[in-house]
């Protein structure tokens, strides 16, 4: 049995660091790291993770919203699992496939993670319509302005994000 992690950002901004540590402190001996937003389903590293999976082999994520953002795309990954005898496990929500409970409270859970996110999406949608009524415009300002430490920011944040994605990806590559 191999742990296998999986750590998914969604903007360059972002980092998939603490996610990694997690997924090594609860045992994972590979962990895997993508940068791509969680409402598309095409995501090559996670398509090459469950290519390569085994019988009695577990995919772990530090929360369920890492591996899906919708019902159908979370049922149709576990579903690619249990096709070769493996397993689904997430750190902080009470899921692992390994049980009928932990099936069951998969399901649950990831009805009411694909509520939230449509609840998150009407609000920011009516936010946004609400600041542009007002005539404000969202957005970084900085960016917007093309300020140079809003830049630099932004320039360093990604080049940190893709050295750390090379590292973690070199043995892949190398």
């Amino acid at each position: 049995m191999s742990l296998i992690g999986y750590a998914r950002v969604s903007t360059e901004d972002q980092a998939t660091m603490a996610q990694s540590e997690e997924l090594h402190a609860a045992g994972c001996v590979e962990i895997y790291e993508e940068q791509v937003s969680g409402a598309r389903q095409s995501r090559p590293v996670l398509d090459r993770i469950l290519k390569r999976m085994r019988s009695s082999d577990v995919l772990v994520v530090v929360r369920i919203d890492r591996l899906a953002r919708s019902l159908s795309h979370l049922l149709e990954v576990i579903d690619r699992l249990e096709r070769v005898g493996a397993h689904f496990r997430s750190l902080h929500d009470p899921i692992d496939t390994a049980s009928p409970q932990g099936k069951f409270t998969l399901q649950v859970l990831g009805a009411a993670a694909e509520f939230e996110r449509a609840l998150v999406r009407e609000r920011t949608i009516s936010g946004l319509q609400s600041a542009r009524a007002q005539g404000r415009i969202g957005g970084n300002p900085g960016l917007r302005a093309r300020d140079p430490v809003a830049l630099r920011k932004v320039a360093c944040a990604r080049d940190a994000a893709y050295f750390e994605q090379l590292s973690v990806s070199a043995q892949d590559w190398v």
